[in-house]
């Protein structure tokens, strides 16, 4: 039934143990996977005018680093059980956008994620992507914690 499977990463330890699920089901189903990680611009907001600014550089390259680093985790675990997998590394304001948009261009069945499960004020300030990916994409979601 399930034969591509979309699994986005954001390299935290919630992603890797839904990343260990998500291996299992694509073994499970025979299915292929595909990871996805998504940098976000480094956020800028004007305190003050004399605010002291992170060199936005500086943040992008870690950022691509850092995200890189989780989707090689992602392949080369995927690798070890035989699963066939690629990873994309994209770029946006909402990450949500590219996991909706990653899922429809590689035909995938459905989307297994990770959920920080926030609450109160850090879902307010924070958000959250799973909710925002829910309500774009036509395609099942299994959320995991």
């Amino acid at each position: 039934m399930f034969k591509s499977i979309l699994l986005p990463t954001d390299g935290s330890q919630l992603s890797e143990r839904a990343t260990a699920t998500a291996i299992e089901f694509a073994k499970i189903h025979g299915a292929r996977m595909t990871a996805v990680s998504v940098i976000q611009p480094l956020p800028f907001v004007p305190m003050a005018d004399a605010a002291v600014l992170p060199d936005a550089g500086v943040f992008d390259r870690e950022m691509r680093v850092n995200m890189q680093a989780g989707l090689d985790k992602v392949l080369a675990a995927a690798s070890a059980a035989g699963v066939e997998c690629d990873t994309v590394l994209g770029e946006a304001i909402n990450p949500y956008e590219v996991i909706v948009k990653v899922a429809e261009e590689r035909h995938c069945d459905i989307i297994l994620m990770a959920s920080h499960g926030r609450k109160g004020l850090n879902k307010l300030f924070l958000g959250s992507e799973t909710q925002k990916v829910l309500a774009h994409t036509h395609l099942p979601v299994l959320v995991l914690r």
